[in-house]
């Protein structure tokens, strides 16, 4: 009887161990955008980095409808990380543009890297800039995307109205096939270089991506002041031969406002203390750097994040 009071004993602590175990496992959703895109598998390096090296935590990358709908479903608190273009975060914070009323159940944890606007034509047709897609069938990006707002942007500072193209509310994934069919004339990404949609084209069709001249650039900076100039280099894409001036905004980490110091805190620390082992795993982790970590988001960091940055010195 001694005995089997000893064995279900061992049992119940085991058992108690395990469900503090499965208690203590910290559940969290990434969203991150479309497939052909940079964000979702970039996110699905982060959620192994975060897996793999924070003990209890599963990270799960989501597939999404990008910037927009990210910072929606975090403020619904349907998932608690996501990846948004600086600029969508801006318009969300503030109410503006598509959103109707301020979405501030966020915070930032970190900078990214930079997310380049790239529009791209056919090599061999008659569109050398923005202002020649007039009349012309134009991927856009999904609705409410961060890439439909820079497109918008984009028409404004070239004095297009908003019916002075065929808008197409594509994914990068569907613009990419329909341009392959010749459905659409044109579409733009906003997304890191190289995008594996225009990679996977720029393997089968000749293209090229429109330069957008410096007193254009200046114009979009100075009415929208969360982008900036970019360059695309040269060969970043097949037949590129030539450097590709546009702009950019940035790609930032949010998470709900509610999610734990330490939660985030360890996210933070784990990012970038394995930033070499993200940048083997994806071109964009050659990116991230603690200097430009806390620069060009416009809302509020997380507690957690900060307490990281101030060890660091970058926040005082």
């Amino acid at each position: 009887m001694k005995r089997l009071m000893i064995v279900l004993g061992c049992v119940l602590v085991l058992a108690m161990a395990f469900g503090l175990a499965q208690a203590a496992e910290e559940k969290l959703i990434l969203a991150t955008g479309g497939t052909a895109g940079t964000y979702y598998p970039f996110g699905g390096s982060m959620a192994k980095i975060w897996n793999t090296k924070i003990p209890g935590m599963n990270v799960t990358a989501q597939s999404t409808g990008a910037s927009g709908e990210n910072v929606r479903l975090v403020n619904k608190k349907e998932a608690e990380l996501a990846l948004v273009q600086s600029d969508t975060l801006d318009f969300a914070f503030k109410g503006q543009e598509s959103f109707k009323e301020k979405l501030t159940n966020m915070k930032a944890i970190a900078v990214l890297y930079p997310e380049i606007i790239q529009l791209v034509v056919r090599a061999d047709g008659p569109v050398k800039t923005v202002a020649d897609l007039k009349g012309l069938k134009v991927g856009v990006g999904a609705p409410g995307s961060g890439t439909e707002a820079n497109f918008r942007q984009l028409m404004d500072v070239y004095g297009l109205p908003k019916d002075a193209v065929n808008a197409q509310y594509l994914s990068f994934a569907e613009s990419g096939e329909q341009f392959k069919d010749k459905h659409i004339d044109a579409f733009l990404v906003t997304a890191g270089i190289p995008n594996a949609a225009i990679m996977d084209i720029s393997s089968q069709h000749e293209i090229r991506i429109l330069n957008i001249a410096d007193d254009m650039a200046k114009k979009l900076t100075e009415k929208y002041p969360f982008l900036s100039p970019a360059k695309i280099p040269a060969n970043t894409y097949k037949n590129q031969t030539e450097p590709v001036s546009t702009v950019a905004v940035n790609a930032v980490l949010i998470v709900n406002a509610e999610i734990k110091d330490d939660v985030v805190y360890n996210l933070t620390k784990a990012l970038f203390d394995n930033q070499a082992e993200l940048a083997s795993a994806h071109a964009k982790g050659k990116e991230l750097a603690l200097e430009t970590a806390v620069k060009g988001v416009s809302i509020p960091f997380h507690p957690g994040a900060e307490k990281y940055y101030k060890e660091k010195g970058l926040m005082k």
